[in-house]
Order: structure tokens, then C-alpha cells, then sequence
């Protein structure tokens, strides 16, 4: 454990450590199999820390203009870019940041070919193999009925591939590679001949490679089946497995109150600093803590802000909180810098890096300006 003691509240930390052992993990993959694996940034993008990631991973995914330029600047090795729709205004900029283009309709396709081909870029388009393997989170999945991303077969037009040499899908979301091999049976089923084309697939994210239960021979497997059936150069963008448990939130108790159960106000915001919190909603890790009746001390997390619901959740704990005492969220690297905000006024957190010495490195702070210049 780092010592937290003197460290400004609230902040993100970044484990080095931990980040470097899931790279690892991940070039394992790489090396065993021949895929390449891209960070996507839309779930990390802490680019101070992209030179190490460049040191395991073949570059980034993005999902947009800015993603893109971060990605070239930052990290400068491949970089694929998909966007349910692009601007006119913008698409000249990101083709010239990106290797691979990939659309989501044949629509987006006719209107810029010609540029990506005259660039020399890769052209990609993103399908939709209507296999869903998620329950209970439709807002996270891209193949439920309501789903604007990837193109169905019934829409796709295997008579306009021109300049297309790749497929992109992005189906799941935190999820086993168990789950990877039934899409990819729905994949083949509905596109096989498409795949025959093909020169590259790209297996979108939501793999969740470095958690301790993840079957990495299975996705091994299914990797080596695309190269070996199809003779396809096999992408993955995962953006979770990059930095899962590799970061934290540290918050400091600014008082207790009192209502039905003892309410532990904090310097910290679920809707502010974490909102995949709400938006899942999930229940973070908070170290030396259990759940609610599970220890002897049982508290409410919330917020400062005014927003009733903003709550991170019911803890308990060996013994009483005090004000002035510190709390650690765990697993905080991912989807919570890139998604902060600073509704209510709330400060946004300084990102602090946790070095393999044992040391802590400033990497950014906020303060008003950076408040008042959002708006």
C-alpha cells in the first residue's frame, strides 16, 4: 500500500506496476499469435503514459478527431479510427492521423472512398452479426435491437466492396472469450464470404484479457482460426484490459451525517470523477472495506454535489470513520478520467502516476480555469 497520507484529495493515481503487467499480458497474446492489439483510448487515455504502452502494443484505437491526434502525436504507431458517422469538416484531418477508416454504413463509405483511397489508407467497415451475449446492459450493447452501430447483413452491400480490405465488430463488453467464440460463429455465418475478401478483421474491444479468469487459449484459438481460415491480419482494440486495476481514487471524509444509516460525505463525486458508477451502474472496489453489514461499521458513500442520487454506495468497515480519514477506490483508471466532469463545480482530480519505486509523480492538476473554460 502507497502512502496516501499526503497526497491532494481527491486524485487518480496510476499503478506503473500494475499497468505494465497487463501489458505484458497483452504481448503475450501478440507474440504467441501475430495479432495486433491497439489501445483504445475512449476507455484510457492518459497519453503520459503512452510511451510505455508503445513499448507492448501495436498503437491505438479512436473513435473520433481528437482520439486520433492524440494518438498519432502521443503514441505515433498504427492508429485505426471508427465513428458511427464523420464530419465533413473533419474527416480530411483524421484520414491524415489514420492508417485504417472504418465506416458504419455504406452511406459514410460512397461519400468518402475516394479520399481514403487517394491517401493510401486502409478502408474498413464495421458490421452488425446481430448476436448479442449481453444481458441486462442494452445501453452497452452493440447488437441489441435498437443499435445504431455496424451494418446488418440485410443492409450490407457485398456488390459495393471496392477499396474495402477489412471488418470491424465490436460486440462485447467486459466480457470472456467464451463469448468472443459464439460472436465469431455468428460472424462467419453471416459474412463468411465477405471474410474471403478480406485482407484484415479487427475484433473490436470488450475483451477483458488481463482479469485472473479470462481463458486466454481460448481467444488464442479463435484468433489463429481467422488467420488460418480466412488468411486475415486479426485486430483487437481493447480498452478496459489495458489499464483494469490499474489505477485508483483517492477521496478524503469531509463529514458524517445521518438518516437512516450514517452517510459518509467525501471529497469525490460518482457523477463528477466516476460515472460509469450511475451509468452502469456498478458498486467500485474500495479497499479494506465490505459490503454493508459485512464489518461492524456500515456508512452510505456520497457526494458534496447537490444531486440526491449522487451516491457511490453502502461500505463497511472494521472500524468507525472519522473526518479527515482517507478511502481508496480501486480500479479507477479506466472510464473515469476520460469521462469526468465538473457539474456543481466540482474540482476535477489531479492524476498523480505511482512509479515501480515506490514513488509518486504529479502528472497533472486542475483549478478554476479549467472549470470556468469548459463553459
Amino acid at each position: 500500500m502507497f502512502d496516501i497520507s499526503s497526497l491532494p484529495t481527491p486524485c487518480y493515481v496510476i499503478d506503473e506496476a500494475k499497468l505494465r503487467h497487463n501489458l505484458e499480458i497483452l504481448k503475450g497474446v501478440q507474440d504467441r499469435t501475430g495479432a495486433k492489439i491497439l489501445l483504445a483510448q475512449k476507455a484510457f487515455s492518459c497519453y503520459h503514459v503512452y510511451p510505455m504502452i508503445g513499448e507492448y502494443l501495436s498503437g491505438t484505437a479512436c473513435s473520433g478527431l481528437y482520439e486520433a491526434r492524440l494518438g498519432y502525436e502521443e503514441m505515433g504507431k498504427e492508429n485505426h479510427v471508427f465513428s458511427a458517422a464523420y464530419r465533413e469538416t473533419e474527416i480530411d484531418e483524421i484520414i491524415s492521423y489514420c492508417g485504417h477508416i472504418i465506416f458504419n454504413s455504406f452511406t459514410q463509405l460512397d461519400k468518402y472512398r475516394e479520399r481514403v483511397l487517394s491517401a493510401g489508407k486502409k478502408i474498413g467497415l464495421r458490421i452488425n452479426p446481430e448476436f448479442s451475449t449481453q444481458e441486462g446492459h442494452e445501453i452497452y450493447d452493440p447488437c441489441s435491437p435498437k443499435s445504431r452501430l455496424g451494418i446488418t447483413l440485410k443492409n450490407f452491400r457485398k456488390d459495393d466492396l471496392d477499396g474495402v480490405t477489412g471488418l470491424h465488430f465490436h460486440t462485447l463488453c467486459e466480457q470472456n472469450s467464451d463469448d468472443l467464440e459464439k460472436t465469431l460463429a455468428a460472424v462467419e455465418e453471416k459474412f463468411g464470404d465477405v471474410l474471403e475478401k478480406m485482407e484484415w478483421i479487427n475484433f473490436g474491444g470488450g475483451h477483458h484479457i488481463t482479469r485472473e479468469d479470462y481463458d486466454i487459449p481460448c481467444l488464442e484459438r479463435c484468433i489463429k482460426h481467422m488467420q488460418e481460415k480466412y488468411g486475415l491480419e486479426v485486430y483487437l482494440e481493447p480498452g478496459e484490459a489495458v489499464a483494469l486495476n490499474a489505477g485508483y481514487l483517492v477521496t478524503e471524509v469531509l463529514d458524517i451525517t445521518e438518516n437512516d444509516m450514517p452517510a459518509a460525505i467525501l471529497d469525490t463525486s460518482a457523477a463528477c470523477h466516476m460515472p460509469d458508477v450511475l451509468e452502469m451502474p456498478y458498486r467500485p472496489p474500495l479497499r479494506d472495506s465490505g459490503k454493508n453489514g459485512e464489518k461492524p461499521y456500515s456508512y452510505r458513500l456520497g457526494s458534496q454535489t447537490c444531486l440526491s442520487g449522487d451516491m457511490i454506495g453502502e461500505y463497511s468497515f472494521d472500524r468507525p470513520l472519522s473526518i479527515g480519514d482517507r478511502l481508496v477506490f480501486e480500479d479507477m483508471a479506466i472510464y473515469s478520467m476520460v469521462k469526468n466532469n465538473t457539474f456543481n463545480g466540482m474540482p476535477l482530480p489531479a492524476i498523480l502516476l505511482l512509479k515501480e519505486n515506490g514513488k509518486t509523480e504529479t502528472l497533472r492538476t486542475f483549478g478554476y480555469e479549467d472549470f470556468r473554460e469548459r463553459l
